[in-house]
């Protein structure tokens, strides 16, 4: 039965609880019995766990392995590291640049 990580575990969990599913409800764990009984769903077909960004670490089904795994892919794929300060720089760069531009086209209006 899966573990789900989202960004936004109570949407998630008000999704599946239109679905049908028993929610914080404390149904019997058969399979995923370390999940916390507010974030575990039973379902007809089975059982899901839903996590938030900041219970990632709780997960029992992604190792530490994956996540590093799973950074380097990040790593690669974009050149430098996804979370590095030269993402956060750019975006501020970006930011100031739309902000300037939009002050530019305020002054010309008037």
């Amino acid at each position: 039965m899966p573990e789900q990580l989202t960004k936004h575990p109570e949407v998630t969990l008000q999704v599946l609880r239109s679905a049908g599913a028993k929610c914080a409800e404390n149904a019997p764990q058969a399979i995923l019995t370390q999940c916390p009984a507010e974030r575990f769903c039973k379902l007809p077909g089975g059982e899901i766990c839903v996590y938030g960004l900041p219970q990632a670490r709780n997960m029992t089904q992604i190792t530490a392995a994956d996540w590093r795994a799973l950074l380097q892919s990040l790593d690669n794929k974009t050149g430098s590291s996804a979370l590095g300060a030269d993402g956060l720089a750019g975006a501020g760069i970006g930011i100031t640049a739309g902000l300037l531009a939009a002050l530019a086209f305020r002054r010309a209006r008037r």
